[in-house]
């Protein structure tokens, strides 16, 4: 077992081993549905291993990647990482948003398994902080964070893009209307959060390869309904 997801564990049970685990602790109860490393099951499929196209590879709560690593990562200036193979595009869609006076950052890029239970614990920690009980910090999380096992930046193909300067809208309104130009498409649209199971998030985009890209963004889909797995 990996030394830091036996760390998340301890924590989240015992509430001991890391210093994350300082109060308040992760959670009041052991290893939470919210928390528990998602495995393909019943009713689950994971395509990750031997997908037919990489760029379209589905990671959701039905579809989990698990514990998966891109075969290349390359590392932004910022340190943030990304599948090799979607570089070209994303530095070219940065090098043209930069021509026209935006200042588009990587804030997130590649995530480790371990790093998407760490996120997890952390914003439960956050809503309970805030008084919020177990079970509505829990609901509360999912939200925005998607348990371990079925994030999309364990893949390396989802990118979560800012403003260095602050001006956000002025980003988010750029990438609306040209990312699918360079193979990128706006994940979880305002809108679509029956199906895609997630709140708006006018930041994260997905590279699926400029074809694809071009035909869910021009269909108004979402990445579920372009491969026909939104049932």
């Amino acid at each position: 077992m990996k030394k830091g997801l036996l760390s998340f564990i301890l924590c989240t049970m015992f509430g001991i081993g890391t210093a994350a685990c300082a109060e308040p602790q992760c959670m009041d109860a052991a290893f939470p549905a919210a928390v528990r490393p998602a495995k393909a099951g019943a009713g689950q499929s994971s395509t990750v291993q031997n997908p037919a196209d990489w760029r379209l590879v589905l990671v959701n709560a039905a579809h989990p990647v698990g514990d998966f690593t891109p075969p290349e990562l390359i590392t932004l200036r910022n340190g943030v990482r990304v599948d090799a193979r979607i570089y070209p595009d994303l530095q070219q869609m940065f090098d043209d948003m930069r021509a026209e006076g935006l200042s588009p950052i990587a804030g997130e890029g590649f995530r480790t398994f371990d790093e998407q239970c760490e996120m997890m614990c952390g914003r439960i920690r956050e809503y309970r902080r805030k008084g919020y009980s177990r079970t509505e910090s829990e609901s509360m999380a999912r939200a925005y964070v998607a348990e371990p096992g079925t994030s999309e930046h364990q893949l390396g193909l989802a990118v979560d893009i800012n403003s260095e300067n602050g001006d956000h809208q002025s980003v988010y309104e750029w990438l609306a209307a040209r990312a699918h130009e360079y193979g990128f498409i706006l994940r979880y649209p305002q809108g679509g959060e029956s199906v895609t199971g997630y709140a708006y998030e006018p930041w994260h985009y997905r590279y699926v390869g400029r074809e694809a890209a071009q035909e869910i963004t021009g269909s108004g889909m979402t990445l579920e309904e372009y491969l026909g797995a939104d049932d």
